[in-house]
C-alpha cells in the first residue's frame, strides 16, 4: 500500500477517539500489550519520559524534547492528536516519522490488527514505540493520550514521570471530581520511578503524594524547587535563592506556559541526577526555540498580522480560562472570536467564560464529534454571546478578517480540530 492507502486503511479499520469519542476508548491495556508483544516489545528497548495532565502536557513534552535535542541526545517525541498530518504524532529530533516506515509497519502488523482489533490510538502507540526502538533513540518523550492509568502509553517504564495541570475534562471517562481525575493521571506513577508535579493544586496534591508513597516513588512539586520572575516575554529562573537562568525568552507565548516551564525545569534537574548531560545553555536554547526545533503548532500561535490573528488549541474549562486571561492582556480595538467545539465538552461552562464584548463567528470542524455551528450559536445566546453562523472554519476566519480593522484582534479556537483546519497553519 502507498502511504495514503495505509492511512486510509487505519482510519477505516480502527475506532478513533478524535473522530467518534468515547466509543473508541478502551478500559484496559490488553490490546496495547498484545500489539507490543507481536512486534517484540519495543517499549522495553529505549529510555523514556512519560507525561500526563489535563492541560500543558503537549507544550511540556515539546519543551523537554527541544532541550534534550539541544543537549545532543537523539530524541523521540510521541504526541497526539495531530493537526495536519498523521506523521506529526511521531518525531525524532523534530523530524516526522518517515512515510515508508508507516507503510511498512501497517503491512507488518496487519494480521495483528485483524486479530487484536485495536483502537487507532493503540496502534499509533505501538508504531511509535517500534520506530523509536528501531531508530535507537537515546531517549523518547511520551505524551499520554487520555487519562494515564489506562492510557496505551502506560506500558512503558520511564526514567521520570511528569504530571502537569489537573482540571475538568473527559468527566464521563475519568471521573466527576478533580480527585478522581487526578487519580487516573496518577496511574502513570510507577514503583521507584521519580515523579514531578508541575503545579501545586490544593484539591489534588494529596492524591499524588499518597500514590507516590504507595509506589515508593520519589515525588517533587516543581514550585518547591523553582520560581520564575518577569513576564511571559522574558523571565529569570531561580532555584531557591540562586539565579540559574537570566533573561529567558520562551518561544511559547502565553502566561500559562510559566506553569509548564516549572515542571520542565524540575524534570531536567532529575535527569541531571541520572547523569544526563543537560547544560544551562541547552535548557535556554530549547525553551527559546521549541517551535523551530520540534514543529509544535497551535499554542498561542500568531497566524496573521494587521489584524493580529491568534489561534490556540485550548478546549476545556481550565485551558479556555487561561486563553481568555491572555486575550485580556492584549492591546486591541475590537475583539473577533472564531469559535467551534466538540459535543462532549462542558459547553455551557466554557461558553460562560468567553468575553461578552466580542463578535463571534460560530463554526464547526469536519469531524463527527463536532457540535453543529447552529446548535453552538443557540447555546451561546443565553450566556450573552452574539455572532454569526459560518460552519466552514476558513470561511469564518475570512469573514472575521473582512469585518476586522487592522488594530483589532481575531482569536480562533474552541477545539483542536478547529485549529487543525486553519489553512497555511
Amino acid at each position: 500500500m502507498t502511504y495514503q492507502q495505509s492511512i486510509e486503511y487505519l482510519y477505516a479499520s480502527l475506532p478513533m477517539f478524535q473522530r467518534i469519542g468515547t466509543a473508541a476508548y478502551k478500559e484496559n491495556l490488553d490490546n496495547t500489550i498484545a500489539l507490543c508483544k507481536a512486534i517484540g516489545n519495543p517499549e522495553r528497548k529505549f529510555k523514556a519520559i512519560h507525561i500526563a495532565g489535563t492541560n500543558g502536557k503537549g507544550s511540556s513534552s515539546h519543551m523537554l524534547a527541544a532541550i534534550l535535542q539541544c543537549a545532543g541526545y537523539k530524541t523521540g517525541l510521541y504526541t497526539s492528536p495531530h493537526l495536519k498530518e498523521f506523521t506529526e504524532r511521531i518525531k525524532i529530533d523534530g523530524i516526522e516519522i518517515d512515510q515508508d516506515f508507516v507503510c511498512d509497519f501497517v503491512e507488518r502488523i496487519k494480521p495483528s490488527i485483524e486479530l487484536i482489533q485495536p483502537s487507532f490510538f493503540e496502534m499509533t502507540v505501538a508504531m511509535a514505540f517500534d520506530y523509536f526502538s528501531k531508530s535507537k533513540v537515546d531517549i523518547a518523550v511520551i505524551e499520554v493520550g487520555l487519562g494515564g492509568r489506562l492510557d496505551s502509553t502506560n506500558v512503558i517504564t520511564p526514567l521520570v514521570s511528569l504530571i502537569t495541570n489537573i482540571s475538568w475534562d473527559h468527566k464521563e471517562l475519568l471521573g466527576d471530581t478533580l480527585a478522581k481525575i487526578a487519580a487516573e493521571k496518577a496511574g502513570i506513577i510507577k514503583q521507584n520511578i521519580p515523579v514531578v508535579i508541575s503545579e501545586k493544586q490544593a484539591e489534588v496534591q494529596e492524591v499524588f503524594s499518597v500514590k507516590a508513597q504507595a509506589e515508593k516513588a520519589p515525588i517533587s512539586f516543581a514550585p518547591d524547587s523553582f520560581r520564575l520572575e518577569g513576564n511571559s516575554s522574558s523571565v529569570d529562573v531561580y532555584e531557591g535563592d540562586f539565579l540559574v537562568h537570566q533573561n529567558l525568552i520562551p518561544q511559547l507565548k502565553g502566561s500559562y506556559q510559566r506553569k509548564n516551564m516549572l515542571g520542565v525545569l524540575a524534570v531536567c534537574k532529575e535527569l541531571i541526577t541520572q547523569e544526563f548531560d543537560i547544560s544551562s545553555q541547552s535548557i535556554k536554547k530549547g525553551i527559546e526555540n521549541v517551535v523551530d526545533l520540534t514543529g509544535l503548532k497551535g499554542r498561542w500561535q500568531k497566524i496573521n498580522s494587521a489584524p493580529l490573528t491568534i489561534c490556540d488549541t485550548a478546549h476545556n474549562e481550565a485551558g479556555v480560562k487561561e486563553v481568555v486571561s491572555q486575550i485580556s492582556r492584549q492591546s486591541f480595538k475590537k475583539l473577533h472570536i472564531v469559535w467551534g467545539m466538540v459535543k462532549d465538552k462542558e459547553i455551557h461552562s466554557i461558553l460562560n467564560l468567553l468575553p461578552k464584548d466580542a463578535t463571534y463567528y460560530f463554526c464547526q470542524a469536519k469531524i463527527p464529534r463536532a457540535m453543529e455551528a447552529q446548535a453552538l450559536a443557540e447555546k451561546a445566546i443565553p450566556v450573552g454571546l452574539d455572532g454569526v453562523i459560518i460552519p466552514n472554519v476558513n470561511d469564518a476566519i475570512n469573514q472575521a478578517r473582512m469585518k476586522a480593522a487592522p488594530e483589532d484582534l481575531i482569536f480562533v479556537g474552541g477545539s483542536t480540530f478547529v485549529v487543525a483546519e486553519i489553512e497555511n497553519l
